[in-house]
Order: C-alpha cells, then structure tokens, then sequence
C-alpha cells in the first residue's frame, strides 16, 4: 500500500513516512507528543497551513511552535479574528477591513461609523477576548467562489472587504470561520482561540483605508496577546523599560540633540556634548580603519541629477525624494545627495588603476538626505538628514572573498566594542519573482550572492538567508542586533556590487595588460550615526562605554570654600585626558548627586574638607556604589583602567 504513503521532510533533513490526508499535526506527533502539543502553525513546500491541513504530496515541512516568529506570527494573526469578533459584538454595524500580525502583536482597521472607540472601551473588549478564547473555538479554512464571497459582504454593506474581493482571483478565495464569525482570510492560524491565555488592547489610531489619504480614515485597533498571563505581564513591564530608555527622553535629559520647527523635521541638531561623543565614535571607526587600510576622502553634499541617473538612484528613488535643485542656468539640476557610492565611484575614476594597487579602500563620514513622509520620522531612528560611516572597496574578483572577510571582522569589533553581543548575520538575496526590483545581469547577481553566504560560512556567522531584502544593484549580509530589551534591529551592512562599476565604466589594467572591471562592496558598520547613537542610548539606557561617556566624571565641591582645590582635581583630571566637569551650583550635595545620576555621568566625586586635607577624592560609581577616598593619582589609574577594560583590540 506504499502509493497510499507519503514522504515529509523535515528541516533537519530526517524523512517522516505517513499516510497520504494525514495532517500536519500528525506528522508532530510523529516527533513526539510533547511537541505536538505546542505546535501551533505549519509551513508546507513554503506555503503557510494550518496545523488541521491534510497532506497529499510529498514535501517539506516546517512545524512552528510560540517560540518561532512564525508562530508569532499566526498566534497574532490568530487574535486578530477574536478582537475583530469581539468588536462585533459590541459595535455590530462596525465594518472590518484587514487585521495584519505585527512585530510584536496585531492590529484591526476598524470603520465604527457613527460610533467611537477609546481607552474606556479597552477593558470590556478584552474581557469579551477573553471568554471567546476560552470556548476554544477552532479556525476552519473554507474555499468560496468569488461570486459568493462578493454577495457575502455586499449584503452586509462591507465596502472594503468587496473592493479586496474584486481584486483576488475566483478559486484562490478563502474564508476563516471560528464560532459564529467569518473573515476573508488567506490563511495561518493556531488550532484554536483557547491557545491564547491574554490580550491587551494597546491603543486606537487613525489609518486610511489603504494608506491613502484621499480614502476614508478608519480606527485602528492596536492589541497583543500571548499564551500565558505571565507573558503579557513581562511584555508590558518590557514596555515601561523602553519608555525609560526612549532614545528621545534620554537625548534631552543628557542634553545631546534636539530638533527646531524653523530647520525642519527630521534634521537633528547636535548640542555639544552629543557632537562630542559622534566625534569620537567616527575617531573610533577611523582608527580602526586606518589600520584596516581605507583611506579618507571627502565629497560634497549635493551632485548633478546625472550621477544619479546614471547610477539608478534616481530612477528608484527620485520621486520621492527631495526634488531636483535648479540653478539659473538652462537644464541644470542638482540634487541632494541621497548616497555616497555615486561620488566614490567618480573618485576611482579619478586615475587609472593597475591590478597591483587594489584594493582601493575609500571611506567617508559622508552626509545624505532623504525625504522621508512626515508621519513616519521618529527621533534619530527616521530623519531627512543623516551621516553614514561609508566606505566603497574596489578591488579584483580574486580580492573579493578575502575583503569580504575583512569587512566582517571591522563590522564584529564594531558591535563587540559597543557591547552589542547577541547578533545574527542575514543574508538578503534577491526575490526572483519579482526580478523588475533589481539592475543588473543574473549571472552578477549569482556571483553576488553566493560571495556573502560562502564568506559567512567560512567566518562561522551564524545566519539566516532572507529573500527579497537585497539593495536594488545587489544582495547584502546585515547584522541583525538584538538589544538589552530583547528588540531586533539592523546594524551595519555589506553589500557586493557588480552592478555600479558597469555603470560608471569603472576599470584597471590587469595583469594581462587588458582592462578588467573590478567589483565593488558598499560597508557601514554604524549604518548612520544618527540612528546607531539611537540604537546606543536604548540598548544602554544612556549609561555608555566609559571610553565613550560624553562626561566621566562629574565634581561636586559641598561648598564654595573647596573651588580652588576642586580646580586642581580637574586640572589633574584633564592632564590625563580624563572627561570631567564642575558643579558649581549653590545646591546641597543630595540634590547634585540626583542630578549626576539622571545625566548617566559615570563617577562623581565628592570633595569636602577631609579630601582638601588629605589631598583625596570621594569616589562614588553612577548607581550608588561607594568607592570610598582616593589619592587622584590613584583616581587616575582607576579611569584608565576601566577604559581599557572595555575596549576590544582591534587587530588586522
């Protein structure tokens, strides 16, 4: 009877025989009942089934559990049918449109009509969640003929869901039933509503229908849920944390960068003590790549529309971005630089090169802009402005492994330096379904890719390989950080180009006497250093490397008759290259104490009669650790050797 068996693969590469119509869940429990209990969403031959899907063919299958974005994600998108059952049943002429998963739970759009939804509304919703959850309705896939999906919502008056409807193709037409509520719906659900154990209703927001304005604005309803009560607890404990951290409060508070009306959304303005500390975060990269073999060049903020034309920039991002720059001059266009590569790419062909001086490694703090939509900038995250710690390598197809190799030793001392530890590498490739996306040749594109994930093989990275997330001239390896609140982020890329030194018929005189065209790789180990100093203030909470602190050390004389001592303290402070400051203000000690630890300053010193005496300091670590009296010199040392603790040695 073996026609009547089918084989499943595993990702493990281990083969399950089972009877053809068995079920994902069956297959789990081949594994072992434990698991199959946890087992939530599927994948099959990469389309997303539920866990009740029966299989028919041969195949791969990837079994997901809470555990797994994955399984995240049809958890989320799971709860997204119960909040918009939920909603029903208080509002029932309230019209639903589309409620996505998100990142870190759900939301539904929502038109409510003539009625309104607010935070009071919360709690009676979320109770309501929580009683449909616990008859443990099953979700149930149904095919419908597009004749009887459009008659479905036009009877109910759902504009939205027919002009979805309208768009989709009949026989690829699926509806969810779970209890009494139906949704259009493509599919990827738990087995059941009584998985989920908690639900907390966010918040509400307007959304256009569709992202666009002209469309009617509709409420969207922000939720997340989990399995366990205690989960949601830890999430939302989470989120008090990151408000603490808030890149924005803190930038303030520590009185690095701020923003004004007059210059403009999105471009920060950097107040001295933040100007230092980027000073010495590009002295760091520079360092390092100093000895790393890049030298510095310098281009200019804007450029003719032609370089960016003939680069493919403006064709894929022209629209929107910042328009075109005319002079008095006839047909004559600038535009503000919207990438360094174009520039870098001018400079190799400044000169003639031979095989023998490459690679050419040029690197540049380099300033672009970018018209990003007003709702979606965001502190230093998303501005119109920003600095790029970029650097462009052209060098021979022999070169490129190797300074690929480099790269990634740069962009790991990086991250290890800056105490970002818990990193994976991502390699993004092309999506081939959609090739209109990319320029360039395929066979450039194949070499491209299979560069970066050989590189990251031999450098032992531990990757994933993403399709669809490659730069429109090539793919790229990312490093997907995660940061002392659990969040991901991407920091720093590498980029293997063969597609800009066709454009910019850039060449070198090879060993053959003929010319070659070399293959470039874009790297920014920050990305920008607007975003990575944001990145930074979270993930630190402002408490920075010592190395980097915009102040050391903070001295507190507790009254005016100590100043001339408390001068000498900082003079003996400065002379060893030690950052400190003098709080002079008539204020009692506990209350510059407060103040010291609200500015993350990292040690403060005390001095009073005894140290005058003694020639001491009273030491006390950001925190309130008491380190007791010092000799300075003593002090000195301590700094000294805290730096150095926390610097990684960067060697090439």
């Amino acid at each position: 009877i073996l026609y009547n068996m089918i084989d499943i693969t595993l990702p493990d590469g281990s083969i399950k025989t089972v009877e053809k119509n068995s079920t994902v869940l069956d297959v789990a429990r081949q594994i072992s009942e434990g698991f199959a209990r946890n087992v939530i969403s599927a994948k099959f031959n990469d389309r997303t089934v539920e866990t009740s899907t029966p299989l028919t063919s041969n195949g791969r299958l990837i079994l997901y559990t809470w555990n797994d974005d994955d399984g995240k994600k049809a958890f989320w998108h799971s709860s997204a049918h119960v909040l918009a059952q939920s909603i029903l049943h208080f509002y029932p002429n309230a019209k639903l449109t589309i409620g996505p998963a998100i990142s870190n739970g759900f939301y539904y759009d929502v038109d409510f009509g003539d009625d309104t939804i607010g935070e009071s509304d919360f709690e009676k919703i979320e109770k309501q969640f929580l009683e449909f959850a616990r008859q443990k309705f099953t979700f149930s896939m149904r095919s419908v003929s597009k004749e009887d999906a459009l008659k479905y919502y036009s009877d109910q008056g759902n504009e939205f869901k027919v002009e979805l409807i309208e768009n989709l193709t009949d026989g690829d037409i699926t509806f969810c039933d779970h209890s009494d509520f139906t949704d259009l719906c493509r599919g990827g659900h738990i087995p059941s509503t009584g998985i989920i154990k908690a639900i907390k209703i966010m918040s509400v927001a307007g959304a256009y229908w569709r992202g666009d304005e002209k469309n009617k604005q509709l409420t969207r309803v922000y939720g997340t849920s989990f399995p366990k009560q205690k989960d949601l607890t830890a999430y939302l404990e989470l989120l008090e944390e990151a408000k603490k951290r808030d890149h924005r409060k803190l930038g303030k508070e520590m009185e690095l960068f701020a923003f004004s009306a007059k210059v403009g959304q999105g471009l920060p303005l950097w107040l001295p003590k933040g100007a230092a500390l980027r000073k010495r975060l590009e002295d760091f990269l520079s360092q390092a790549q100093k000895k790393a073999g890049y030298e510095m060049v310098m281009t200019p903020h804007i450029g003719q529309k032609e370089l960016y034309v003939t680069s493919g920039h403006y064709a894929k991002y022209g629209a929107d971005s910042f328009q075109p720059i005319h002079t008095p001059k006839d047909d004559e266009e600038f535009l503000l630089k919207p990438m360094n590569c174009p520039h870098h790419c001018e400079i190799f062909n400044v000169k003639p090169y031979s095989y023998k001086e490459l690679p050419k490694r040029f690197s540049e703090f380099g300033t672009v802009y970018r018209y990003e939509q007003s709702g979606e900038l965001h502190g230093l995250t998303r501005v119109r402005g920003f600095t790029q710690d970029d650097a462009h390598i052209f060098c021979t197809p022999d070169q490129l492994d190797q300074e690929f190799k480099n790269v990634i030793d740069l962009s790991l001392y990086v991250l290890k330096s800056l105490g970002f530890d818990n990193y994976t590498a991502q390699v993004s490739v092309r999506d081939l379904e959609t090739p209109d996306k990319y320029i360039g040749e395929t066979e450039n594109w194949e070499k491209a890719e299979q560069a970066i994930i050989n590189a990251a093989k031999d450098k032992g990275l531990n990757y994933v390989i993403e399709s669809g997330e490659a730069a429109f001239y090539g793919p790229k390896l990312d490093f997907m950080v995660k940061d002392a609140l659990g969040r991901s982020w991407q920091l720093g890329t590498i980029q293997v180009d063969y597609n800009l030194p066709i454009r910019f018929d850039l060449t070198y005189k090879g060993a053959d006497n003929q010319l070659h065209r070399p293959v470039m790789i874009h790297r920014a180990p920050f990305g920008s250093m607007e975003r990575f100093i944001a990145l930074l203030l979270e993930h630190t909470g402002g408490n920075f490397p010592l190395w980097l602190a915009p102040e050391q050390v903070i001295l507190l004389p507790v009254s005016e008759k100590f100043e001339i001592y408390t001068k000498n303290v900082l003079k003996s402070l400065e002379n060893s290259e030690i950052r400190a400051l003098v709080d002079y203000r008539n204020e009692k000690v506990g209350r510059k104490i407060r103040d010291a630890e609200m500015s993350k300053i990292p040690f403060i010193i005390i001095i009073g009669d005894k140290e005058e005496q003694n020639n001491t300091v009273s030491v006390r670590k950001h925190g309130g650790e008491d380190l007791g009296e010092l000799s300075i010199d003593d002090f000195n040392t301590l700094i000294k050797e805290a730096i150095a603790s926390t610097l990684v040695k960067f060697e090439y």
